[in-house]
């Protein structure tokens, strides 16, 4: 059964691309020969990807692996969108300067690997290429010349930073919640720059580390005294904290470290890494432990020069001990890995012998943040209640975003991002 498993994973794999027949606001990938696809601020790879709109130094970067290891041509081009990611009444003309596209030009090799693949990096905006609204923006990577060929795409946000946000996490009060939440109260004010009509003009959303599951959206304000919004006493900025992220390291493939139990290279010289089978937490203690909230790192500690082009790919075989399987639900692996969605790659296959949820998934060495979560039947919110526990003590990022569609604007423009720790309170 376990084979079995393996093999169809590997066809998958192999034969198996996303076919778009529109294209998606939302982080996607679209070709199985797409992997490890990053954007993030150019100097800090875990940073969310926000640009400032009034600091013309500042650039993202995007970088992926192609497996199939020839040189293509690839270009990239962005979309403004409304804050709830659907494109914009605007033409790019209005939002951008100077080049409406990027021709990806850096590319190198993979070197001393199994796995051979061309690696590519871009980094924008540029002199020539310039964004002169706020907002949400869905960068678009295709390869040239054929626009329909769609590769992947991912969300970024420009900021017009012109509001203050003040906010405080707290333990919930009464219920059982209290031993489980997390509430935000938060105070929305600008001295500078009027919020017209905050009720139909401004929309505010809470994003937990990088989940979209359980983002919150369109909170109303509680008090309003002059131009100061007070956001508090709303039961929809409570989370639940969830746990602390479990973590896997195969930065090394030649050494077995904590969370390991076995490192092979199969008959068709690919790597495999088997990680010791994951308990149950949520009947735990919480025990606080350092983690990455969600993401994950490409590092190679066997050759220190270049982790772009010399980190491999291995196979990463995931067990979760389930004594049953769930009933009208599945269980899926939630972080970073994959975007924070859940989809068939990190969707998990019961397995009756072992008692266990299995999966395996194709990954860059590195350093991985995960956790176990199940999406029951008619839901569209994750549940870690029965895999992780919940506990309100749990060390969570949040960020909040306020959009505001001043009078007159036919757009949403992003004047307000905050990102607070549950640890600093």
């Amino acid at each position: 059964m376990r084979f079995l498993f393996f093999l169809f994973s590997i066809i998958v794999f192999l034969f198996q691309d996303v076919v778009a027949q529109t294209l998606k606001y939302e982080d996607c990938i679209y070709k199985s020969n797409i992997r490890s696809l990053f954007l993030h601020p150019a100097d800090f790879e875990m940073g969310l990807p926000v640009l400032d709109l009034n600091n013309p130094a500042q650039q993202l970067q995007l970088s992926f692996d192609d497996l199939h290891a020839d040189v293509k041509n690839y270009s990239i081009y962005f979309i403004h969108c409304d804050a709830y990611w659907n494109p914009s009444d605007l033409m790019t003309s209005e939002y951008m300067d100077g080049f409406f596209e990027l021709n990806i030009l850096n590319y190198s090799f993979s070197q001393n690997t199994l796995q051979k693949y061309t690696h590519y990096d871009i980094k924008y905006p540029t002199a020539n290429c310039r964004f002169t609204k706020a907002g949400n923006y869905l960068l678009v990577l295709y390869e040239t010349p054929d626009k329909n060929k769609i590769v992947a795409t991912r969300r970024f946000y420009v900021l017009n930073n012109v509001v203050d946000i003040a906010a405080q996490i707290s333990q919930p009060i009464g219920n059982d919640i209290q031993y489980t939440g997390q509430h935000i109260d938060f105070t929305i004010s600008s001295r500078k720059y009027e919020l017209t009509n905050p009720v139909t003009d401004m929309k505010i959303f809470i994003m937990q580390n990088g989940r979209l599951d359980n983002m919150v959206k369109n909170i109303p304000a509680t008090f309003m005294t002059g131009n100061s919004f007070q956001f508090n006493l709303d039961d929809r900025t409570t989370f639940s904290g969830s746990n602390e992220f479990r973590y896997f390291d195969i930065r090394t493939l030649f050494t077995y470290t904590e969370k390991i139990a076995n490192i092979i290279k199969d008959d068709n010289g690919k790597w495999h890494v088997y990680l010791t089978r994951d308990e149950p937490r949520y009947k735990q203690k919480y025990a606080f432990q350092n983690d990455l909230n969600g993401n994950f790192l490409i590092r190679n500690n066997d050759k220190l020069s270049n982790p772009d082009t010399e980190a491999d790919y291995a196979f990463v075989h995931f067990q979760y001990y389930y004594p049953l399987p769930a009933k009208n639900g599945n269980m899926y692996i939630l972080s970073k890995i994959n975007n924070w969605q859940l989809t068939d790659e990190n969707k998990m296959i019961y397995n009756e012998t072992t008692q266990s949820y299995e999966c395996t998934m194709y990954l860059k060495q590195g350093y991985y943040n995960y956790i176990y979560t199940l999406l029951y039947d008619n839901t569209s919110k994750c549940d870690e209640s029965e895999t992780e526990g919940n506990y309100w003590q749990t060390e969570n990022d949040y960020y909040i975003f306020v959009y505001h569609r001043p009078r007159g604007f036919y757009y949403d423009q992003l004047v307000g991002l905050l990102r607070i720790n549950t640890l600093k309170r």
